[in-house]
């Protein structure tokens, strides 16, 4: 496989689809897809399917999803007809942090926020990379000042493997216009101002001319705004 440098150089100017023809032909089963239903995902999962990719597709069930995210994850599953992988925390490790910091804990400060993100995203997540080689995410340079500089492939030091961006730098208005031609389906929290969405706790609305992440542990500087998936250390 080449360099990161000679990959980005080699896919510059392809087209998502493109991109993930490329990996999943070097890759086969051992890359994986990490969902978390957003709009992006949703697009990046119409993509895998139509291409008929070998791509392992999972999502990490944290235990504090709103409805309208599992009740999406049926729709895809049976929209789709592809088998969708579920990790879900330890429930040993759920149950000391609840003990210990209490049931919102987020809600405190940012490092018991952190701690709740690895409870129960961080840990499975490591649990569902395990034997495989790359991973595909749905990040796009244009959701968050921590995502600015994003490349179309990076290689991902908290995890020690490659990680896939094949809507880098699509905009917001390009990934509806898939959604609305290809009939994807989505959340409907999106119908009520969401923009981005996680943890039923830690999600609420955008207020008009909000930014994309606004709504995502809204008590927060936007510099933090991440859960540690996609942060290098």
């Amino acid at each position: 496989m080449k360099s990161i440098d000679e990959l980005n150089n080699h896919l510059t100017g392809k087209s998502a689809e493109e991109i993930l023809k490329y990996f999943s032909d070097a890759y086969g089963n051992e890359l994986a897809f990490a969902s978390s239903f957003s709009i992006e995902d949703q697009v990046i999962t119409h993509m895998l399917v139509s291409l008929k990719s070998p791509a392992k597709i999972f999502t990490l069930d944290t235990g504090r999803l709103p409805a309208e995210t599992y009740k999406l994850i049926e729709k895809t599953v049976d929209q789709y007809n592809r088998k969708i992988e579920i990790y879900f925390p330890d429930y040993k490790l759920v149950e000391e942090m609840v003990q210990q910091k209490g049931i919102n804990l987020f809600y405190n400060s940012v490092e018991n926020r952190k701690y709740c993100c690895h409870v129960r995203k961080i840990e499975p997540l490591k649990r569902a990379l395990k034997n495989t080689k790359a991973w595909i995410a749905g990040l796009r340079r244009e959701q968050a000042v921590t995502r600015n500089s994003i490349n179309i492939a990076e290689y991902d030091e908290n995890f020690s493997i490659l990680k896939i961006n094949p809507l880098f730098n699509w905009t917001e208005e390009q990934v509806w216009d898939y959604i609305s031609k290809n009939n994807v389906p989505y959340n409907q929290l999106y119908k009520q101002n969401y923009r981005s969405i996680g943890c039923a706790p830690c999600t609420g609305p955008v207020k008009k001319g909000g930014s994309i992440r606004d709504g995502r542990w809204w008590w927060e500087n936007p510099d933090t705004k991440e859960c540690g998936l996609h942060v290098k250390s």
